[in-house]
C-alpha cells in the first residue's frame, strides 16, 4: 500500500487543507516541459445549458483523467490521485475565475446582497477504482458599494478564484451568513475528502 497520495491541484488552499487531515501527499502538476497537450481552459469549458453540479463534477473528472495520464507519462510511482474543483453559482449561472479585475468587479456586483451556492467536487482514483463526492454550501453577501468592491478587487485577492473571492480572505467582512462546509467553500471539503480517503483505506 502506498504511504502517500498525489494531489493534482495548484491551489495552496487545497494543500493547506490536506495538511490538516495529516495525509502525506506529493503535488502532481502540469509543467511546461512535457504537458503541452494539457489545456486548463479547455478542461474547464462550460457546456451549453450545463447545470452547476454537473459542471463541477465533470470538470473534476476531466482534471483527474489528465492527472492519471500525467503520472503515467512521467513514469512516477503508482499511488492514489486526488483532484478537486470549485465553482460558484447564482441560480443556474456559473461564476468561474474572473478574466481580469473588471470581470471580478462585475461578478462581485452581481453576488453582493444575494445568497449563492458554492459547489466543490472531489474525486479520488486508486487503481481502477474512482470515488467521488460533492459538497454544496450557501453564502450570503451583504450589500457592497462600488467603492467597496473596487477596494477588494484592488487587493488582487479575487483573481484566480471562482466567484472572484476567497472566503478566508478580506471578503469575510461582507459575509452575512454561510451554511455548509467552510473548507468546501475554500476549495476542498474536508468531511467529504476524508470519507473518500477512508473508503480507499487511506485514513483510519
Amino acid at each position: 500500500m502506498p504511504d502517500f497520495i498525489y494531489l493534482a491541484s495548484q491551489s495552496p488552499r487545497r494543500s493547506q487543507l490536506l495538511d490538516q487531515l495529516g495525509v502525506r501527499y506529493e503535488l502532481l502538476l502540469p509543467n511546461a516541459a512535457g504537458d503541452e497537450a494539457e489545456d486548463a481552459e479547455a478542461l474547464e469549458a462550460l457546456l451549453p445549458g450545463e447545470a452547476p453540479a454537473r459542471y463541477v463534477e465533470r470538470v473534476t473528472g476531466r482534471k483527474l483523467d489528465a492527472a492519471i495520464v500525467r503520472r503515467a507519462r512521467r513514469g512516477l510511482p503508482d499511488a492514489p490521485i486526488l483532484c478537486a474543483d470549485t465553482t460558484v453559482a447564482l441560480g443556474r449561472t456559473i461564476y468561474g475565475k474572473p478574466d481580469d479585475a473588471a470581470h471580478a468587479a462585475r461578478m462581485l456586483g452581481e453576488l453582493a446582497g444575494r445568497r449563492h451556492r458554492v459547489l466543490s467536487a472531489v474525486a479520488l482514483q486508486r487503481g481502477p477504482r474512482r470515488l467521488a463526492a460533492l459538497s454544496v454550501s450557501h453564502v450570503r453577501f451583504a450589500d457592497m458599494t462600488p467603492a467597496q468592491i473596487a477596494a477588494y478587487v484592488a487587493t488582487g485577492e479575487p483573481l484566480g478564484k471562482a466567484g472572484a473571492y476567497g472566503i478566508q480572505g478580506r471578503v469575510a467582512a461582507y459575509v452575512q451568513s454561510l451554511t455548509g462546509s467552510y473548507s468546501g467553500i475554500m476549495g476542498l471539503p474536508m468531511y467529504e475528502t476524508a470519507q473518500l480517503l477512508r473508503a480507499a483505506g487511506l485514513l483510519p
